[in-house]
């Protein structure tokens, strides 16, 4: 028997710094060893990614062939363009592979492929050897030893990891490389379907990757650029590669104050250049930085610091357990996980824009089915309401009126990141904050805009600002006013990334629709309903009114999360499963709660749906002077029951009539 033939099939894990299924390859003593990334389909048209993420996982991948390179100049990272499920079986016969190694992963559909790998694999008689290497602990190990149940709280995952024992450190890079074997294919490629394209809004010209064959177009296995994906070009700073990650690192290693004292909580959300914390999370995600790396690096400073360090949840390690408390709650979950209908531990609440439901066995939504989506015009979600359509268009593009969140959309277009407090805000603001709108709507956006997008912890974050599982303080609001000014009185972070705003005066900076009319067209800016970005009027920059009172649609907000608690619904209830949830929730009640017939999983019966007919007819508007974080008063209780009103008087209702079709 020969020596063994190895195929290292890279994923999330573009590093040759401690990666244990990197040593477990090299620890076979291959004849040849194959660096290979498959081009999947399914991220390039299934999954929502913008062109900064694309940029950044291009960044790892040439730093990564290059690393490899500088090791064994015969080898680089091999990058395919086809399926892994249809490309391996070819693979492991052409290039008479005897073992395939990789990293587990936890997200949903990866499981799901790795599972047909392994299984193809079998039948070829090709080897499958497996390590953990994306998270501290084994997520399914946390999970076991929290009694087989999701990890929800931070305390659960440090009681279950004392339960496994230490971290393990840290290992070396390899200092040598087998060389690839052969690399001469003579098998044809299996193009993909393109449609549905959910990335078809992100680009600006026909996706061209799979069309020069499985090797690319030079035939030397390439790593794609933005031009072949036909993407918009990026306009993030941040780049990836773990070059740059272990540099980042290293800098904050260095500065031990910074590391032992680092307490989430306290680090300014309205930071830029730099930024309050370390921004370490899209190579994390990439695997360009290990996370055993950051873990024992920033610990090993902690306990030399002594003391006066911080200790999780709120320090630089304790952020690390939060990771792994969602990646360990997507593993005992699986699928149902990214989407309330079918998930036992996530609240039910009647939001508006509920997700269309693509099959009810098991209860799937359309945005977390494989294969499912569509074009921009093919929403994956139901239109209950114009108005919160409208709340929904705004918020996503910085045009609230309420410049603490805009600003932060705004960047998070740009640059594809913003502070995890920033997040907090306008995660809040779109759902329990404001705008009652599903969870799953923002969570959508975030999956498309951030570069360090990890699904387990987008779902897990999104389902804890919303209230819905994870967290169940809904009473506490962030306003959109009163936070940002404790930490940015003098408003530089939204006067960088809402210019038009940039000569307010600093009183009015949060609440520009409170200044008088003199002191705006100095500042060069105009109020205007509904302005849309990049609009002018008389030479000023127009910004928009604030499209609601603050203050009467928190209080709407929270009327409407208190009544979702007293009803007590999850969404794998029999009620929310079968539609009849509308029987225990007022006809006044926010949300589609009229009538006593629903959908499944919160949506509405199809003659519900908005037409897209209804217009606005110019009442004003106004926003509210909102200056607290939390609605109650001292020695104040939550609300006994759900405000009603008339229900055909909305939040925005009033400002709203329908034209003749």
């Amino acid at each position: 028997m020969g020596k063994p033939r190895v195929i290292y099939w890279f994923r999330t894990d573009l590093r040759l710094h401690d990666s244990p299924a990197l040593q477990a390859a090299l620890d076979l003593k291959p004849e040849c060893l194959y660096p290979v990334w498959t081009w999947d389909p399914h991220y390039v048209y299934r999954a929502r990614v913008g062109p900064n993420r694309w940029q950044f996982l291009i960044d790892c991948q040439n730093d990564l062939s290059q690393s490899i390179t500088k090791i064994n100049k015969k080898s680089k990272l091999h990058v395919l363009r086809e399926a892994p499920q249809t490309l391996f079986p070819k693979l492991f016969k052409a290039w008479e592979i005897s073992h395939i190694v990789f990293e587990t992963e936890t997200d949903a559909y990866a499981r799901d492929r790795d599972s047909q790998i392994v299984a193809l694999a079998k039948k070829a008689g090709v080897n499958v050897i497996t390590k953990i290497g994306r998270t501290l602990y084994d997520p399914d190990a946390l999970v076991k030893q929290n009694g087989g149940k999701p990890t929800m709280s931070i305390n659960q995952v440090m009681h279950a990891g004392e339960k496994l024992g230490e971290i393990p450190r840290p290992i070396p890079p390899p200092k040598s490389l087998p060389d690839p074997g052969d690399t001469n294919l003579d098998i044809e490629q299996e193009r993909p379907d393109a449609n549905p394209d959910v990335n078809a809004v992100q680009r600006n010209n026909e996706e061209r990757s799979y069309s020069s064959g499985i090797a690319g177009p030079n035939s030397d296995f390439s790593v794609p650029t933005l031009e072949e994906l036909g993407i918009k070009p990026a306009t993030s700073p941040h780049r990836g590669g773990e070059t740059q990650a272990l540099a980042a690192l290293d800098k904050i290693i260095k500065n031990e104050q910074y590391t032992a004292t680092f307490a989430k909580p306290n680090t300014a959300p309205t930071d830029f250049e730099p930024q309050s914390t370390t921004l370490l999370s899209p190579h994390l995600h990439f695997g360009s930085l290990s996370v055993r790396e950051f873990y024992w690096r920033a610990q090993d400073v902690v306990s030399k610091f002594g003391s006066k360090a911080t200790q999780p949840p709120t320090s630089l390690t304790g952020q690390l357990l939060f990771r792994d408390m969602y990646f360990a709650a997507q593993a005992a979950l699986g699928h149902s996980f990214a989407q309330t209908v079918g998930n036992d531990h996530c609240r039910f609440v009647p939001w508006h824009l509920p997700s269309r439901i693509a099959s009810d066995k098991p209860p799937t939504t359309v945005g977390n089915a494989d294969n499912e989506g569509g074009a921009e015009d093919a929403k994956d979600y139901q239109v209950d309401s114009t108005e919160a359509e409208e709340y929904f268009r705004r918020w996503k593009n910085g045009i609230t009126g309420f410049p603490w969140i805009d600003a932060l959309m705004r960047q998070l277009k740009a640059e594809g990141w913003i502070h995890h407090l920033g997040r907090h805000a306008v995660a809040c603001f779109l759902t329990r904050g404001g705008c009652y709108v599903s969870w799953e709507r923002g969570a959508s956006v975030f999956e498309e805009w951030l570069i360090d997008h990890e699904v387990a912890c987008n779902i897990g974050n999104w389902q804890w600002l919303s209230c819905t599982a994870f967290y169940a303080q809904f009473y506490r609001c962030y306003s959109p006013i009163a936070f940002p000014k404790k930490w940015d009185k003098q408003g530089a972070f939204v006067r960088k990334y809402v210019p038009e705003l940039a000569n307010v005066p600093e009183k009015y900076i949060y609440e520009p629709s409170k200044a008088p009319i003199q002191d705006l067209k100095k500042a060069g800016v105009a109020l205007k309903k509904d302005a849309e970005l990049g609009d002018e009027e008389g030479g000023l920059n127009c910004y928009p009114k604030p499209m609601f009172d603050f203050n009467e649609r928190r209080q709407i907000c929270i009327d409407g999360l208190k009544m979702a608690y007293d009803v007590g619904l999850y969404g794998n209830s029999k009620k929310v499963l079968d539609g009849s949830w509308r029987e225990l929730f007022p006809d006044s009640g926010e949300g589609p709660t009229k009538g006593k017939k629903g959908g499944m999983g919160g949506t509405v019966q199809e003659h519900e749906e908005a037409t897209g007919h209804e217009e606005f007819d110019g009442k004003k508007h106004d926003g509210g002077d909102e200056d607290r974080e939390t609605p109650k008063k001292k020695g104040e209780s939550s609300p006994k029951q759900a405000r009603k009103r008339n229900a055909s008087k909305g939040s925005m209702d009033q400002f709203v009539k329908k034209s003749k079709q």
